[in-house]
């Protein structure tokens, strides 16, 4: 006699992923849409990452190896040259050019100051001028990390914003299974649950979507900071084979 009723219970029980979707509220489910929109995003965020940030730790860390091994400010430049460009590449021509120029400046200055007699004395760059190639090295360094890591402020913000935007699917869906529950006067707890569960659904979709934006988001962040310590040891190997050649 209980056999009717107990299957239509069961059949208005959601039992899968699918029918929690669904049956939830319409509000929910357009969280729901925003949540797999941000997922996309993230997921395409990482991949990009991930690609040119190897790339650019792969060349980098090749021209680097090479460039221990040069005895010679000329060998070094050879080397720059004939190798893919790369932020290491750039970071040694910037040096290689600002220290030539300044040094037919100053030449000049020389030149006029003194006369011939000062031309046939090499001219070195005063400390200031040293201290200038510095800031310009780390200058130029922080401009390729922020082209690197231009994204990641994405994958923080997906990666924090994601589980308040489920906490609202949630909470909407929650009010609106409440409404239902009054409008029909039925407060027993087979009449509560579907409703809630389909409300939760949000909020499990954002855990989805914020912990893998996380995790990518640390891994990436330390990879950045490891790639910045590797342009500051070569900016300042850069300068300590400029001044074993005399340029500076």
């Amino acid at each position: 006699m209980t056999t009717g009723p107990v299957l239509q219970i069961r059949g208005a029980v959601p039992s899968t992923p699918l029918e929690l979707i669904t049956g939830a509220s319409t509000l929910t489910q357009v969280v729901l849409i925003v949540l797999a929109l941000l997922s996309l995003l993230s997921w395409a965020l990482m991949l990009g990452l991930w690609r040119e940030l190897s790339r650019a730790q792969g060349s980098s860390l090749r021209f680097f190896r090479d460039f221990e091994r040069a005895s010679r400010l000329d060998e070094a430049g050879t080397i720059a040259k004939t190798t893919a460009p790369n932020a290491l590449t750039r970071l040694f021509m910037r040096a290689a050019h600002f220290v030539s120029d300044t040094r037919v400046r100053n030449q000049q200055a020389r030149e006029r100051e003194a006369g011939d007699v000062a031309a046939r004395t090499p001219v070195t760059l005063t400390g200031s001028q040293i201290e200038t190639l510095h800031l310009l090295l780390e200058t130029d360094a922080s401009a390729e990390r922020d082209r690197l890591g231009r994204f990641l402020p994405w994958l923080a913000t997906i990666g924090s914003v994601s589980p308040l935007i489920g906490l609202l699917g949630t909470v909407l869906g929650v009010i609106d299974a409440f409404i239902g529950i009054a409008t029909k006067g039925s407060g027993n707890l087979t009449a509560v649950a579907p409703g809630v569960a389909q409300a939760l659904v949000a909020t499990a979709a954002a855990l989805v979507v914020a912990i893998p934006a996380t995790f990518a988001y640390n891994i990436f962040a330390g990879r950045l900071n490891r790639f910045d310590g590797m342009m500051e040891s070569f900016g300042t190997a850069t300068i300590a084979l400029l001044v074993r050649e005399g340029q500076i």
